[in-house]
């Protein structure tokens, strides 16, 4: 009996089924929007049944047929890898396909050449990278949507295994004109005394948080922002300071703004850069060769998108 579907077609209902939305599934799996719409369409009639409830500016929502199609699609979709990994276990052969989560606070400086070095090397990786927050990258690893996830070592459940590539001390981010600008070093307790810009992401937020908490003061949030650019943006444009991890290897703000970064004073614990996988889950060979690929590129959290402050003596180690 001829099959009633393809793989691909699977791979669009699953990732409208995560998504609610055929424009985002769309963008997920690198394909327009019409096609995703066509192959749902195809196989609504195929198996005679309604996969998804239309709502006008609500998206779709599964019906309970749906959302066993999607349960056994994604079953499907798993062991047609399986024979993939299989195929390249046995040849020896870095190809097929590789999801990668990136932790959008680093995604800009960190994941396109690294993905451009990956892929020079194995020119049969089909590699597609996702940028999102800590909550979202521990979803998706979840549900399978992704092989692996570089991101920081912020509460990784115990099902997840964390690969560690280098420690980021955390580090105070001012503009020029900044009162401690001049200082080679400064304390969380001087900080909490100036206007403070939050990079409020889950997880991270949290982070910058504790720093303060720890020292027994609390900051002076005057703006949040999800977005590591517009933080380092509103910083030079003075509306306060910040605290950052990821140090990128250009001093500027976008829009032209020059930032002077200075290291904390203390025992500060660092955010811990490395990749993130489900445990007890056999990895395949790309995963394998990118988490070696990795360790070698990003040893001790340096790259060439990262630049290192200078430790004094009187400072920690990372």
């Amino acid at each position: 009996m001829a099959l009633r579907f393809t793989l691909r077609q699977l791979e669009y209902l699953v990732a409208v089924g995560d998504y609610g939305s055929v424009t985002e599934a769309a963008e997920r799996v690198n394909v327009s929007a019409p096609s995703v719409s066509a192959a749902i369409s195809q196989l609504e009639r195929e198996f005679r049944i309604t996969l998804f409830i239309r709502r006008h500016a609500h998206g779709l929502s599964l019906t309970e047929a749906g959302r066993s199609f999607v349960e056994h699609a994604r079953r499907i979709l798993v062991e047609a890898s399986r024979l993939n990994t299989l195929s390249n276990e046995v040849t020896g052969q870095v190809r097929g396909p590789l999801n990668v989560a990136c932790l959008m606070t680093c995604a800009q400086v960190v994941i396109p050449s690294l993905r451009r070095t990956f892929c020079n090397a194995y020119p049969e990786v089909d590699f597609v990278q996702y940028e999102l927050d800590h909550a979202a990258i521990i979803e998706g690893l979840r549900l399978a949507r992704f092989d692996l996830a570089l991101t920081y070592d912020l509460d990784v459940p115990p099902d997840m295994e964390f690969h560690e590539l280098g420690a980021l001390p955390p580090h105070a981010v001012l503009h020029e004109g900044h009162p401690l600008a001049g200082r080679d070093s400064v304390s969380i307790e001087e900080l909490a005394e100036f206007p403070m810009i939050l990079l409020d992401l889950p997880y991270s937020a949290a982070y910058f948080l504790s720093l303060f908490q720890a020292a027994g003061c609390s900051p002076k949030i005057a703006e949040r922002t999800r977005d590591i650019w517009v933080m380092r943006a509103l910083v030079a444009n003075r509306f306060g300071y910040s605290i950052a991890n990821i140090r990128p290897a250009i001093d500027l703000a976008l829009d032209g703004g020059r930032l002077i970064d200075i290291p904390l004073r203390g025992d500060l614990r660092p955010m811990r850069l490395g990749i993130v996988t489900m445990r007890g889950t056999a990895q395949s060979l790309s995963v394998r060769r990118f988490i070696e690929f990795c360790s070698e590129k990003l040893r001790d959290g340096v790259h060439e998108g990262i630049r290192k402050l200078s430790v004094g003596p009187d400072l920690p180690q990372a």
